[in-house]
């Protein structure tokens, strides 16, 4: 009886280890609220909600997880917030209104979309200053640096070009012209796609890294929908390459798209005003941020289907997720 008792609980102590190893943290800042929420997948439920800057937006852990940065927008600034105590460690340069940003690979530089200056800011993270600022088209809003940290893309939204920056010169090499208004840009893992969207457009481009060159114009039909509803925002693509999800805007759905193939294999049905997503670092989650409905919306990978919806500030806008 005793052999069985300890078998029963080495096999409890590794099934709650798993689920611990499987624990994370989800950020989402609340744009309304001048809030960040901090959601335990867990328990999925908001364990606190902290004070941010004014119209927080974009946001992300850095690469060594200690700080969850924040574009304040208009406060015209970037916040570092402590992960372990959710304390203002320190604010960070930046133009007026920033929006979006994105981290070199080595957590060394970030890259600033400011809408209202048509620039991006580029900031060394150790000294806490601004390096230089790069002229780009008009309302600058997407970022995405590649996976070998040598290109740097910027979305100008009224522009309706990508913007090809060479890191090293901190200047343009390229442009590529989309449908209008791109968003959102995100690499694939392996750094030969990259996915953008264009909100009114109703499109996502993916494009050739290399060549420049598009590779496929992807358009969205939902049954019951006018066209004009579909406004392709957020983009994450699995490591594998495999799958694609977009944030449809006020469809209110997340496409998932074939990445060989660039089909449209499901529409998910999740909150009002779909806008962000993120993985958790298992792949097994995603998380989108509903700024309509004020909640997030649970997607199991696998299965492809909403889980849950929790309940965050107003006007939920982006989202970010942090292992344990």
């Amino acid at each position: 009886m005793k052999a069985r008792i300890a078998a029963v609980a080495a096999i409890a102590g590794t099934l709650l280890a798993a689920d611990a190893a499987e624990a994370y943290t989800v950020y989402v800042s609340n744009e309304k609220d001048n809030t960040i929420s901090v959601i335990d997948t867990a328990t999925m439920t908001v364990t606190k909600t902290f004070k941010v800057g004014r119209r927080p937006r974009g946001l992300a852990v850095t690469p060594d997880g200690k700080y969850i940065v924040v574009c304040a927008s208009d406060d015209h600034r970037i916040e570092a917030w402590d992960t372990t105590d959710y304390k203002l460690a320190r604010t960070l340069p930046s133009g007026p209104d920033p929006e979006l940003f994105a981290f070199s690979p080595d957590g060394k530089l970030m890259y600033v979309a400011n809408e209202d200056d048509n620039l991006v800011t580029v900031v060394d993270m150790e000294t806490n200053k601004k390096v230089t600022e790069i002229p780009v088209g008009v309302e600058p809003e997407g970022m995405a640096v590649s996976p070998d940290g040598k290109t740097v893309i910027n979305t100008s939204e009224t522009t309706n070009m990508i913007h090809f920056i060479d890191a090293a010169t901190q200047k343009i090499t390229d442009n590529v012209l989309v449908d209008a208004r791109p968003r959102f840009a995100e690499f694939s893992s392996d750094g030969a796609k990259l996915w953008t969207s264009a909100e009114v457009g109703g499109t996502v481009t993916v494009i050739d890294p290399k060549t420049k060159q598009v590779l496929k114009r992807i358009e969205f039909s939902v049954p019951g929908l006018n066209k004009e509803a579909i406004q392709p925002v957020g983009i994450r693509i699995t490591k594998n390459g495999k799958r694609v999800f977009v944030a449809l805007g006020p469809a209110n759905r997340v496409a998932v798209i074939n990445g060989d193939t660039y089909e449209v294999e499901k529409y998910l049905l999740v909150g009002q005003r779909v806008w962000q997503l993120a993985f958790t670092p298992d792949e097994k989650m995603l998380f989108s941020t509903n700024g309509a409905s004020g909640d997030v919306s649970v997607i199991d990978v696998d299965a492809l289907r909403v889980t849950k919806s929790i309940k965050v500030g107003r006007l939920p806008w982006g989202v970010w997720v942090k292992p344990e």
